[in-house]
């Protein structure tokens, strides 16, 4: 399920009062102040339903979001957030320290609390937020971690992930695998936070998200043909040996499961109008099959036709 406001298709005088609306849906209460507000607002929201969190988009013109202790004393929902900063610089002041977010950078946000967070000019975020029950992790673990997330090394692949969530949330969250994305959002954002924390946490939510976590790393690298069980271990820093045994407890054959995820990826491409006229071959080296031949003899045992046919029927 999912919201959307576009105050492009609203009066101008009814603008502000809508954001302000929005707002308290998609996020937490607070105070929206817009930098220009005798200017024309222009401001979209977006919130998708993604188990029991949210995908939370915003594209705006100068907007500050102050959160004040009155506030959050009244709400008493604790929800964390995870937003990417997708165009703009972020500024975030929270429990007495200050944060900087270039694009790309991610940053944490404890919505129970208060909180001063804006962008001038033109700016752009994509949120992940979850109660934070759902991450089984002690307070102090959360507050420690917030303001150490690059400190992390899974700092780049879970803001990775937020980026690509937040690039077509309506596609990700009303698909087929929306909980099994939910469920690996839930365990990065866990194992983000309490590797970031450090401390006795930091080993053993690692250990258990390791799954969730190469799954995650797989999916963003499979259109590269040199993607292997080596290079995924390293990335993790396990050994290929406990990489494996850690799949077969899970009754998975990494192989065929990243063979299967190509699969997928290019059999929506090939699916795509505006892909009719891109080369199958080329559709199977951009999902990682340096041969088209090999690419054709997998797809069709896959799926009972050649890629050819499988476009031209579905066309």
């Amino acid at each position: 399920m999912g919201f959307v406001l576009d105050t492009a298709g609203l009066p101008e005088g009814d603008r502000a009062e809508a954001v302000h609306t929005a707002m308290l849906y998609a996020s937490a209460p607070c105070h929206v102040i817009h930098e220009d507000p005798a200017g024309p607002i222009r401001t979209r929201l977006e919130v998708w339903d993604l188990g029991d969190g949210t995908v939370f988009t915003a594209r705006s013109a100068g907007l500050r979001l102050l959160r004040t202790a009155r506030q959050a004393r009244q709400d008493v929902m604790p929800v964390i957030a995870l937003s990417v900063q997708r165009h703009g610089v972020g500024r975030l002041e929270q429990y007495a320290e200050q944060r900087i977010t270039p694009a790309g950078e991610l940053l944490a946000v404890d919505l129970a609390g208060a909180y001063d967070y804006s962008w001038s000019g033109d700016g752009a975020a994509g949120c992940l937020q979850f109660p934070i029950d759902r991450l089984d992790l002690p307070a102090d673990v959360i507050r420690r971690a917030l303001g150490r997330l690059p400190a992390s090394p899974l700092y780049p692949l879970v803001a990775g992930h937020i980026t690509h969530l937040a690039r077509d949330p309506a596609r990700i969250t009303g698909g087929t695998t929306a909980p099994t994305v939910a469920t690996a959002s839930v365990d990065l954002v866990r194992a983000l936070l309490a590797s970031a924390a450090g401390g006795p946490e930091s080993r053993r939510v690692r250990e258990e998200t390791l799954l969730s976590r190469v799954r995650a790393y797989a999916r963003r690298h499979l259109n590269d043909p040199e993607l292997d069980a080596a290079r995924i271990a390293a990335a993790h820093n396990v050994s290929v040996r406990q990489l494996y045994k850690v799949c077969a407890e899970a009754g998975l054959s990494l192989e065929q499961w990243i063979i299967n995820e190509r699969l997928r990826g290019a059999r929506g491409d090939l699916l795509r109008p505006d892909q009719q006229r891109r080369p199958v071959a080329a559709v199977a080296l951009a999902w990682g099959f340096r041969d088209p031949t090999h690419f054709t003899r997998r797809f069709r045992a896959r799926y009972g036709t050649t890629p050819a046919r499988f476009r031209q029927a579905g066309h």
